[in-house]
């Protein structure tokens, strides 16, 4: 079985590897909150501890801005340059690579 520290190393050699130029690991705290902002490039998140919970609410009409998706341990989420997000930790907080 892998350690912590050898599998961030190693999702983070993946990460490298879809063409991401600057690649790290961020831990949150539980609950942590991100209030709606957006990137000037892509981004993408790979889950390694927690969950992490994301909407898009500049996205569509009404009901589809107040839509909400949780990530999980081995998940991706992408998020497109310019698109506004915002996002909520789990109770347990989250540890994720990010990819800009």
């Amino acid at each position: 079985m892998k350690t912590e520290v050898e599998v961030e190393v190693e999702v983070e050699a993946q990460v490298r590897s879809w063409g991401f130029s600057h690649v790290f690991t961020w831990t949150d705290s539980a609950s942590a909150y991100y209030p709606p902002h957006s990137h000037s490039s892509l981004t993408t998140h790979v889950i390694l501890r927690g969950q992490l919970t994301i909407a898009y609410p500049e996205d569509g009409d009404a009901e589809q801005r107040k839509v909400r998706t949780t990530y999980e341990v081995g998940d991706r989420v992408d998020v497109d340059a310019g698109r506004v997000h915002e996002v909520w930790m789990g109770g347990e907080g989250c540890t994720y690579v990010i990819g800009e």
